[in-house]
C-alpha cells in the first residue's frame, strides 16, 4: 500500500468496508424514521470512503438513497444499474467538471473505483445506512447471473 494511502487512511481513521475500499461513520442522525415494513432507521448516515489505486467498491445495493459526494484526489468512477437492469450508467465525480455528486436510488447495485491514486469521498444514506439493508452482488448467485448476462463489462467490479 502506498504511504499517501496509508496517511490517509490513518488520518481520518478509516476501517476496512465489506464492499472493498475503506469507511469511516461521520454522523448519525439521533432522529429515527419508520420505514414502510414497520423497522426504523436513523433519518440520515454520513460516512468518509476511500478507494485507491486498484480497490474497488464491488456490486452492492442499499436499501435508501446513497448520494455520494467527491472531497479529494482523482476523479472518481460511480457505476449503477438501473432497479429493472434495463441500463448502466457511469457518473464521473470530477472536481474539474460540475458533477460534484451522483445520487444512486434505493435498490440499484452500484460499484465504484478512483481514477487515479486515490478518491475521498462522503457518502449520505437516507433513510439512513444499515447493514441489515446492504448487500453483495457477489453473495446473491441469480442475481449476478442476471447482471453479467445483461452487462458483461460489469464482471470488472465482481
Amino acid at each position: 500500500m502506498e504511504a499517501g494511502l496509508q496517511d490517509l487512511i490513518g488520518r481520518y481513521r478509516l476501517t476496512p468496508h465489506p464492499e472493498g475500499g475503506y469507511f469511516r461513520e461521520l454522523h448519525r442522525s439521533g432522529h429515527n424514521v419508520q420505514l414502510p415494513d414497520g423497522r426504523t432507521r436513523s433519518a440520515i448516515t454520513v460516512i468518509h470512503f476511500l478507494l485507491g489505486s486498484g480497490d474497488v467498491s464491488r456490486w452492492h445495493r442499499v436499501g435508501s438513497d446513497e448520494l455520494w459526494h467527491f472531497c479529494e484526489g482523482s476523479p472518481l468512477e460511480l457505476h449503477q444499474i438501473g432497479l429493472d437492469l434495463s441500463d448502466y450508467s457511469v457518473h464521473t465525480l470530477d472536481p474539474r467538471r460540475e458533477m460534484h455528486f451522483a445520487v444512486i436510488p434505493a435498490g440499484c447495485w452500484q460499484a465504484a473505483r478512483s481514477s487515479g491514486e486515490y478518491t475521498l469521498v462522503t457518502c449520505a444514506v437516507g433513510p439512513g445506512f444499515d447493514f441489515e439493508d446492504f448487500s453483495l452482488l457477489s453473495d446473491a448467485p441469480e442475481a449476478r447471473r442476471d447482471v453479467l448476462l445483461r452487462f458483461p463489462e460489469a464482471i470488472q467490479f465482481c
